[in-house]
């Protein structure tokens, strides 16, 4: 019973005495207010203006009345509009004067480095003094010299004489710059408070003399005694104190069964570092206490084993969330100014960079974060990995809800948000562990783990949509988080965890359906908030909403319904834009042509497309080909340009390619013969290359930050596609070799298309429509497909006359010779006709040089074959036909220069 009447009352008296700090922070706060609100009454009773003040607050026992005192004509005030009220000194914050110990500067440091470099000796002074007090705790254990008590007793009685040694000096003789004993108040106060924290952690985890209750007890006291002599001293104890009890612990060295309550510790110093600093506004202090908090806080989970890393995370949160209250001096943080964000990013220079309580607290959340992060990495302890979720999750909550009415706070959000996603993506292996028979997890546990993780970022979600509906200078900000949160961890899992394989493709399906209700949910909150004026934050949710239904359907479909309902969804998102004003849905479009685009060429592809049934392919394919032309057209009516050209440019791909795997096919289908080396399998792939270049080149004109990777890739597919049209010029030719490179089909429509006409078509069409590249380009572009194109029509003439094994090159009969000049005189007469038709001079000339190459190929070449009346008759037609071609030239050129519409493309 004594036992038990014991544990209570030391447990009473821990809970005191750890209230101890807290109370003296409080009553040390609350005085600093009493104090600001007294100066201020006072500057305005020196100024004149406190007259009225003094009447309205006074009690009616103490007010001055006519009886007592009389009024004085020279001293009376008349009333006047500004007369200050209690309620105004209650609600109008004093105006504070801009203190430079705030700002932690350039030119701080620079003070702090001379101040250093003349009082080192101060710094030595101290630093000996609190070695000596650990070493005499040391030295009397080892020697065995006195009792345990005494030893711990001797320890306490040496630092509290260098306590009090500083505090005799300060009293008589002062601490201050002027005083001849500056400093060495400071220093033996200092080194006194550190052999007390030595002593105390000496005596629980070196020695094991007491117990962690009364160890607690010890370290709550003389950190309040640390934080009130912090109050009256300067800066110099405060920085002794903290780095000095930071680091008696690996001075002490030895070894401990719970070497997590030094963590406690740890946290205990920083607190007390960052209230002196809070009421002194050192701010370097601030600094140095964090700094040393989570460095020494970092080394002992390096050095200590299992589970220290567990309480490390909870550790590092909790010194970030005091170093975001304590240097406000609010129970709920108020940061006013610029976000860090804002200054750090912007591309601005007239950006006032925010308060230090700010940036100290970005700085804290930053690095609790990270070492976080850096501790549940890849873990094997499933432990650890829920304590980092909690903290992290906690974290986040804590900054958008705890801290509600700090707007410059808001933007830290993103730093354990996104810890969080990394910490879920990198502990893939805890899931796959779950499965083993061998394995410390429990099954029903582990199969909801990620039902858990999808319902904790729904919460963060919820929570950022609740932070942006209050508004703040960071709303946008905070809506496209919170849109982004829950998908981003649900993402995270699919690609590393693969839950399907667990949960069953339905179920898993369901929770991305579910995370795009919610955003669905969002969006009508946001519609509902911002009007119809707004549709940012709607348009964000809306497209969170489309990437989850988007989710979904990869992990439900097939290869095939996949392309096709991912391209819906396009569609969608076109409508939606057309019906409600959301730009904001162009991104959507860009992201899934994108994706659709890959579907199409990579995976599953051409290989894919090539062998898979009909059906599938035309409903993946033409799927594709028809939902950006349906959405090219609502973009169309919505008046998006850059969504116009986008889809412009993914029809024109998509049905390309469209085009190439049918005819692929159905040489395929019909010839039995599946040769990847052959001209027409080289010709397919140049179109399809040729085409997606062409896109990419036709989307640079939407600019913006991708449009020099758009002309890359661009480049890079056009040359890859003149890289395989130049092997089924060369290797694959059937001119060289027409066995090896046989021509399938008949005369005609046969696989001379699919090789050169196809990819001349497409290098062609694309050119013409291209906006970015100069007239020098494009005319080579264009002038490479008329190539192209001529060398299919003269391959189609030979393989018309001589077949599809007499195609090598050399030798050329009559009617094959003529042929090629009819052709000449064909395209000319046409090309001729176009001019006239449109007018265009350069379509005139063009025409011109083709039937001029057919006249020099007549007399040059054909007219060696001919004689008798056939050469008379065939070079009077000839002689007829040019006389008459000069003249119908002339007339056509002076029509051209006199028409109002005459250009020269």
């Amino acid at each position: 019973m004594w036992n038990g009447s014991l544990e209570a009352l030391l447990v009473i008296l821990a809970v005191l005495v750890a209230a101890t700090p807290i109370a003296v922070v409080y009553l040390l706060i609350s005085n600093a207010n009493l104090k600001k609100r007294l100066t201020a009454l006072e500057t305005r009773l020196h100024d004149g203006k406190g007259a009225t003040l003094i009447q309205a607050t006074a009690p009616h026992d103490l007010a001055p009345t006519a009886s007592h005192v009389p009024p004085d004509p020279e001293n009376s005030v008349e009333p006047k509009t500004d007369t200050v009220t209690t309620a105004q000194v209650q609600t109008e914050p004093t105006p504070e004067a801009p203190s430079q110990a705030v700002v932690f500067n350039a030119d701080n440091v620079q003070a702090l480095v001379t101040w250093l470099t003349k009082n080192w000796f101060y710094v030595a002074s101290a630093l000996s003094l609190a070695l000596a007090g650990i070493f005499l705790v040391i030295y009397s254990v080892e020697q065995g010299l006195l009792p345990p008590a005494v030893r711990i007793t001797a320890a306490f009685v040496f630092g509290g004489a260098l306590v009090a040694a500083g505090e005799y000096i300060r009293r008589r003789h002062g601490d201050d710059e002027s005083s001849s004993t500056a400093y060495l108040p400071s220093t033996f106060s200092g080194a006194g408070i550190v052999t007390l924290f030595a002593s105390v952690l000496a005596a629980r985890l070196l020695y094991n003399f007491i117990g962690p209750e009364v160890a607690l007890i010890g370290m709550a006291i003389v950190g309040a005694l640390a934080l009130i002599l912090g109050w009256f001293y300067g800066p110099f104890l405060a920085a002794v104190g903290v780095i000095g009890a930071m680091i008696a612990p690996f001075v002490i060295g030895g070894a401990s069964d719970t070497p997590s309550f030094l963590l406690l510790y740890f946290f205990i110093i920083s607190a007390v570092g960052l209230s002196i600093d809070t009421l002194r506004r050192w701010a370097w202090v601030s600094v140095i206490s964090l700094v040393a908090g989570f460095g020494a806080g970092t080394m002992l989970m390096l050095a200590a084993g299992w589970p220290v890393p567990l309480y490390f995370t909870m550790y590092c949160a909790v010194l970030a969330v005091i170093a975001i209250a304590i240097p406000v001096r609010k129970w709920m943080p108020d940061h006013t100014g610029t976000l860090l964000s804002l200054t750090v990013f912007s591309r601005e220079t007239d950006i006032a960079w925010p308060e230090f309580p700010v940036r100290l607290a970005g700085g804290s959340v930053l690095t609790s974060s990270g070492l976080i992060l850096f501790a549940a990495l890849e873990t094997t302890h499933v432990d650890l990995f829920w304590t980092a979720v909690a903290m992290l999750s906690l974290l986040t909550l804590a900054v958008l809800i705890w801290a509600r009415k700090a707007p410059s706070l808001v933007d830290l959000a993103i730093l354990p948000a996104g810890a969080l996603v990394a910490i879920v993506a990198s502990n893939a292996q805890l899931w796959q562990l779950s499965q083993d028979l061998g394995s410390d997890f429990q099954a029903p546990q582990m199969s909801l783990m990620a039902s858990i993780v999808v319902a904790i970022g729904l919460l963060l979600s919820i929570a950022g949509a609740w932070r942006s509906l209050q508004n703040g200078p960071a709303q946008m900000f905070v809506a496209l988080g919170a849109a982004t949160l829950a998908p981003a961890l649900a993402i995270a899992m699919e690609v590393f965890w693969h839950p399907a394989d667990k949960l069953g493709t339905y179920a898993w399906a369901l929770h991305a359906m579910i995370i795009g209700a919610v955003m669905v949910g969002m969006a009508e909150r946001f519609a509902h908030a911002d009007g119809p004026e707004h549709r940012e934050r709607m348009s964000f949710a809306i497209l969170s909403a489309l990437a989850c239904i988007a989710f979904a359907m990869i992990i439900m479909f097939s290869s095939s319904a996949l392309t096709t309902a991912i391209a819906l969804t396009i569609v969608a998102a076109a409508w939606l834009d057309r019906k409600f004003n959301l730009p904001l849905m162009s991104l959507y479009m860009l992201a899934g042509v994108v994706f659709v685009g890959y579907r199409l060429v990579i995976d599953p592809g051409k290989d894919w497309a090539i062998e898979a049934p009909l059906a599938d392919m035309l409903l993946s394919h033409g799927g594709a080909v028809v939902a950006f032309a349906v959405s090219y057209v609502l973009v169309k009516a919505a008046q998006r340009q850059n969504a116009m050209i986008l889809l412009e440019s993914a029809v024109f791909s998509s049905l390309g390619i469209l085009v190439s795997i049918l005819l692929y096919r159905a040489i395929v289908s019909l010839s039995g013969v599946n040769d990847v080396d052959s001209h027409w399998a080289f010709g397919i792939g140049a179109t399809i290359w040729i085409v997606l270049g062409m896109a990419q080149l036709h989307r640079v004109q939407i600019g913006g930050a991708f449009a020099m990777v758009r002309l890359g890739l661009g480049s890079l597919f056009v040359l890859l596609g003149g890289f395989l049209v130049l092997l089924a010029i060369t290797v694959s030719n059937p001119l060289f070799d027409s066995y090896a490179n046989l021509i399938l089909g008949p005369k005609i429509f046969n696989t001379l298309i699919p090789a050169y006409l196809l990819p001349a078509l497409a290098l062609g069409a694309g050119t013409w429509h291209l906006r970015m590249i100069s007239k020098p380009q494009k005319m080579a572009f264009l002038g490479a497909a008329l190539a192209l194109a001529g060398l299919w029509l003269v391959l189609t003439i030979r393989h018309f006359w001589r077949g599809a094994t007499g195609m090598e090159w050399p030798g050329m009969d009559q009617p094959e010779l003529y042929s090629y000049t009819v052709a000449l005189l064909v395209i000319g007469a046409g090309v001729f006709y176009q001019s006239l038709a449109r007018p265009n001079a350069t379509l005139r000339k063009a025409g011109l040089v083709f039937i001029g190459l057919a006249v020099a190929k007549v007399f040059f070449l054909d007219i060696s074959g001919l004689g008798g009346l056939i050469r008379i008759f065939s070079l009077l037609f000839l002689g007829l036909s040019l006389a008459g071609l000069a003249w119908l030239n002339r007339w056509a050129a002076a029509r051209t220069e006199t028409a109002p519409l005459a250009k020269d493309e």
